[in-house]
């Protein structure tokens, strides 16, 4: 059975003491657990930002890009073809130009 002595001064001292020392490691080991909670929350939080600007780039890409629902021709595909069309003049007009000045 236990003891049923009552504890010295000594004793109930050092009982305090290793109580102290073990609210202070509890207290140690909780405030780490919640570091690491809060750098993974912080982690979540910028990949989720990162995965809508992602997913906000996306969509203006496919607005950009895509036709719409009346088969319009998208404004990318329309820069596209004008660039084109721009290049084949500028070669035309260097191939047909400059053989003219030659002769």
């Amino acid at each position: 059975m236990a003891d049923e002595t009552p504890l010295t001064d000594e004793e109930r001292e050092e009982l305090r003491r290793l109580r102290a020392e073990k609210a202070a490691r509890e207290r140690a080991q909780a405030d780490a657990a919640q570091k690491v909670e809060l750098e993974r929350l912080r982690v979540e939080k910028a990949e989720a930002e990162r995965d809508a600007l992602d997913a906000q780039r996306r969509e203006r890409a496919r607005e950009y890009m895509e036709p719409d629902d009346d088969l319009k021709m998208p404004v990318g595909q329309k820069i596209v073809l004008l660039a084109l069309a721009v290049i084949v003049a500028l070669f035309v007009i260097s191939v047909v130009g400059g053989g003219l000045i030659a002769n």
